[in-house]
């Protein structure tokens, strides 16, 4: 029986594997929302160890890694789409965010980070008061009052 083989599509198939496609990405597919006072961030990562993932945070630079193991090799495949070994995704985050306060949880194949909005980031009141033309905090409150 005579083959033929197409180099394109060949190239094709090679890339859908690496790069992925919109139907089945090959990277760590996420969704992002905000929700009040935090931003959610979820990475669906089925059939990886809890103890596989790695959370790693530099200046406002989130790195997330997990490894799904290598088939066992004495096993005969009869299909092998799940992609293996080392998984990595990076988000940049802003500078409104809070990355010293960022929770993780890992549930039914799903990576959740909540991300706080910094303190300073967060809409504040000035009241105006009148009198010498000082300045103070109210630390209660969270607000700035000038006197006038």
């Amino acid at each position: 029986m005579l083959m033929r083989t197409d180099p394109f599509r060949e190239l094709d198939r090679f890339a859908q594997q690496v790069l992925g496609t919109a139907a089945r990405p090959a990277v760590m597919p996420m969704d992002a929302w905000r929700e009040g006072e935090q931003f959610v961030v979820e990475f669906d990562l089925p059939g990886i160890d809890a103890d596989t993932l790695d959370i790693d945070i530099e200046r406002n630079v989130v790195t997330v890694r997990a490894e799904r193991p290598a088939v066992d090799p004495d096993r005969e495949m009869l299909a092998t789409e799940r992609p293996r070994g080392v998984f990595s995704r990076q988000l940049v985050l802003g500078e409104n965010l809070d990355t010293e306060r960022i929770e993780a949880s890992y549930r039914e194949g799903v990576l959740s980070l909540r991300i706080p909005v910094a303190e300073k980031a967060k809409p504040r009141k000035i009241s105006v008061a009148r009198g010498n033309g000082h300045q103070a905090v109210d630390s209660a409150s969270k607000r700035e009052v000038i006197d006038a």
